[in-house]
């Protein structure tokens, strides 16, 4: 007994296999003027189209000597001709020329100037000395008006919004005082836009305030908003029940009486009954996105906007939505003011609502016009002996179907009873005697 019998194996030896002979794969070296990341992608194929121009590439030649060298240069930003050195890629031994590359990015700011004459003339202030005016200006040549960054240097105690009245104040009238006539600057931003102190610390102070809301006011607003287009909701499934089934007009302007606005666009006929109590929407559902924004106390004008779109958009159609968003683009304005201010956000919404009615009156009018044309296509000369149609009433149209076969009491008969009986029978001829059946055969 060996080790073999000991571990169970076999005596003699196992055929050794011999093993197949791969041959070994070409290496395909990378092309140049293709990134590794994208030949790995590609495995080194051919794309259809070429992706960029041969021409393109730049194309190393060999006969070139690069080298990096150590040379002053000046720039044309710096006024006291300093001489700074840095590294310069020179190439076959001549050193670029030119300016510094990075002199174009010096931008200042054009800062008005003002003499003498003028300062006692036109820029005289209780408020403010005239070493205090001419060292908020040196300041603002410095730090390109920066008010931040001066206001932090300001020698008196100023703030931001102090310093900024001054500066703009000081030079629009400078501005109006150097000009032939006002018209002739009345383009100029300073002259068309003039800065307001007291806007400015009122903005910021709520928008601080909006900044620092906690979330448990958060949530109360949100909880407000929900409620009251929740109170607004049930209004419209009030309403719905009153009004016309015609097309309503949900869009008036602020301040036109609705009964005058409503007999100016459909006149009453005799075929429809239209009255004037058409009710809109459009006026109740911007109450209450007013009420919910004085619940607010602070609110952003952008949101305020977004909130008096929707409301007067809530009872029109996504089509007539679209329709008017395509005629906001068609005319060339933008579906958000890009300065929301008070003026512009008014005409802004405004706007919305003439292009609302005018969509509206289209409907109308298409209704209207639909209408006769059915009126003229069905019409026929009625005979004397024509019985006149009797109008459908709303109660008609819910009552329940009931067919002439169902009356008891009368003479009349079902369908079903004129089929079974032949043509001379009458349900009071007496019935026929009982024929004898024939005996079953066993």
């Amino acid at each position: 007994m060996d080790a073999k019998d000991i571990l169970g194996l076999p005596k003699h030896a196992l055929p050794v296999q011999e093993k197949k002979y791969k041959p070994p794969k070409e290496s395909q070296r990378k092309p140049d003027g293709i990134s590794r990341e994208v030949y790995a992608l590609t495995g080194g194929m051919v794309p259809l189209m070429p992706a960029i121009d041969v021409n393109q590439l730049k194309r190393k030649s060999q006969n070139d000597k690069i080298s990096w060298q150590w040379l002053p240069f000046t720039s044309s930003a710096r006024k006291d001709d300093l001489q700074l050195y840095h590294w310069v890629r020179v190439v076959n031994g001549v050193p670029p020329t030119g300016d510094y590359s990075f002199a174009k990015y010096n931008k200042s700011v054009d800062v008005i100037k003002y003499t003498d004459e003028e300062y006692e003339k036109y820029l005289s202030d209780p408020a403010w000395t005239k070493e205090e005016t001419d060292q908020l200006f040196d300041m603002c040549e410095q730090f390109d008006l920066r008010f931040i960054v001066i206001a932090d240097r300001f020698p008196s105690s100023r703030t931001v919004e102090e310093l900024k009245h001054r500066y703009y104040s000081v030079s629009r009238t400078i501005l109006i005082a150097r000009a032939p006539s006002p018209s002739d600057v009345a383009g100029h931003p300073l002259v068309k836009e003039p800065y307001n102190e007291t806007q400015e610390k009122e903005r910021k102070r709520a928008l601080a305030l909006v900044l620092s809301h906690t979330k448990q006011q958060e949530r109360r607003d949100v909880e407000v908003l929900a409620e009251a287009k929740r109170i607004s909701v049930a209004r419209k499934t009030i309403k719905a029940p009153k009004e016309s089934e015609l097309p309503v007009i949900s869009d008036v302007p602020v301040g036109i009486d609705v009964d005058t606005f409503t007999a100016d666009i459909v006149s009453p006929s005799a075929n429809s009954q239209i009255t004037s109590s058409i009710v809109t929407n459009s006026v109740s559902e911007t109450a209450l996105v007013m009420a919910s924004l004085r619940m607010l106390h602070v609110y952003l004008r952008t949101y305020a906007l977004e909130q008096m779109v929707q409301a007067a958009s809530s009872s029109a159609g996504l089509r007539t939505i679209k329709r008017l968003e395509q005629t906001l683009q068609d005319l060339g304005v933008n579906l958000k003011p890009k300065v929301p201010t008070k003026a512009v956000c008014s005409e802004h919404l405004e706007l919305r609502l003439e292009i609302l009615t005018l969509l509206n009156l289209q409907k109308q009018f298409q209704h209207k016009e639909a209408e006769g044309s059915s009126y003229r296509d069905g019409s026929y000369s009625e005979t004397p002996g024509t019985p006149t149609k009797r109008p459908l009433r709303a109660a008609d149209l819910d009552r329940t179907f009931t067919p002439d076969s169902l009356t008891f009491g009368g003479d009349r008969f079902g369908k079903r009873d004129q089929k079974r009986k032949g043509p001379g029978r009458s349900s009071e001829a007496p019935s026929s005697p009982a024929q004898s059946k024939r005996p079953r055969k066993f």
